[in-house]
């Protein structure tokens, strides 16, 4: 039998690319780290759990559905989200988790020798998706931790087809503001997609956030991603979607793999959605106390550190991040290393109920005591 020809099969961007290698069960962890329990503060999920229609939806689920294929569209969710929103239900299309949408969108506007524009320090999967499909990712440095917009304006050119602008941005929490993203969208004119990534909206109570949801209204080249991974806590059920105008997602949809949302997901992202103000008001809350709870001590040891909107914080250590999480695993606490967002020796930290976060400040202060 002949040996397979990986080098003629593959194209040659998909040699090149390294596979990101997701870190193992909770249980090997703590088996493999020698410790019997784990704080998971690395994935930026809601440690208050789902909502409580969540949970009622979750424990009435009829087992006989399973036998049945999904509703391949989400039509029930696109109109519970069409009623939140005031919009048409066709202007929403829902995928497995937003890493499906960001997929589907690269796939409706991109061909061979066109690019996308972003941050080289964001949300990774842009870039990702991108660079493995063939597609130039031109990647523009942020400034003062923040996207920088003179510098995507001045990178665009005729093949330049989608813009990805996290706001907030993950990692470093800054967002544009409504003149900021005005002036922006005004000065692209229409000349390439704009997707704003608004998967940490929930979390931002500012006056001058500006909502895509709104923005759209005036550009019709505004694509809104939102996720229910991060506030509704059904990061295990991946369900995530985008909004825009009609014209423009009915291309996208062109592209996207139906039946890719299970039905559980589909129902708990819509109970979701039901009086979900308290929720949302009790994770601010948590977030809020968090915050003040870190910062003080990352001050007091002298600790650069970036905190800004979102349920994240971000904190440079004087070691190697890859070594912090290890010294940190052995204490039970699981953080991201962010050498992977090009921030070496940064760590970033879920923001949690008070005390998983004095479990952390703990065991912080003894890995560096340790090391002083």
């Amino acid at each position: 039998m002949a040996d397979l020809d990986l080098r003629r099969l593959v194209p040659a961007h998909v040699r090149s690319f390294e596979s990101y290698r997701p870190s193992n069960p909770d249980r090997e962890l703590m088996r493999l780290y020698g410790v019997d329990h784990l704080h998971r503060l690395n994935n930026n999920e809601n440690a208050l759990g789902p909502p409580p229609a969540v949970r009622e939806a979750v424990e009435s689920f009829p087992s006989g559905v399973v036998t049945v294929y999904p509703n391949g569209d989400c039509f029930d969710l696109r109109h519970s989200l069409a009623g939140r929103f005031g919009k048409d239900p066709e202007r929403f299309l829902v995928g497995n988790g937003s890493c499906e949408v960001i997929a589907s969108v690269i796939k409706a506007f991109c061909g061979e020798g066109d690019n996308i524009v972003t941050a080289d320090r964001t949300f990774a999967v842009y870039e990702w998706v991108a660079e493995f499909s063939g597609i130039k990712a031109r990647l523009i440095p942020l400034r003062d931790m923040a996207f920088d917009p003179r510098g995507m304006l001045d990178a665009m050119d005729e093949r330049t087809k989608i813009l990805f602008v996290c706001n907030p941005n993950n990692p470093t929490g800054t967002y544009w503001d409504r003149a900021t993203m005005d002036a922006f969208l005004d000065e692209v004119d229409g000349r390439a997609v704009v997707v704003i990534d608004e998967a940490y909206f929930e979390y931002v109570d500012r006056e001058d956030y500006p909502d895509g949801m709104a923005l759209m209204e005036r550009h019709p080249n505004v694509i809104v991603f939102r996720t229910f991974s991060k506030m509704y806590a059904l990061a295990a059920l991946r369900v995530g979607y985008l909004c825009g105008s009609a014209a423009v997602v009915d291309m996208v949809r062109r592209t996207h793999v139906v039946y890719s949302v299970n039905t559980l997901a589909q129902r708990c992202a819509e109970a979701a959605l039901r009086d979900d103000a308290p929720f949302i008001a009790a994770t601010r809350t948590m977030v809020r106390e968090a915050r003040e709870r870190l910062c003080p001590m990352f001050d007091a040891m002298g600790l650069e550190y970036i905190a800004n909107e979102g349920n994240y914080l971000m904190v440079r250590v004087p070691m190697p991040d890859t070594l912090m999480y290890r010294k940190l695993m052995r204490e039970g606490i699981m953080v991201r290393t962010m050498t992977g967002f090009r921030f070496p020796n940064w760590i970033r930290v879920s923001l949690v109920q008070g005390p998983v976060m004095e479990d952390f400040c703990r065991a912080f202060r003894r890995v560096l005591d340790k090391t002083a």
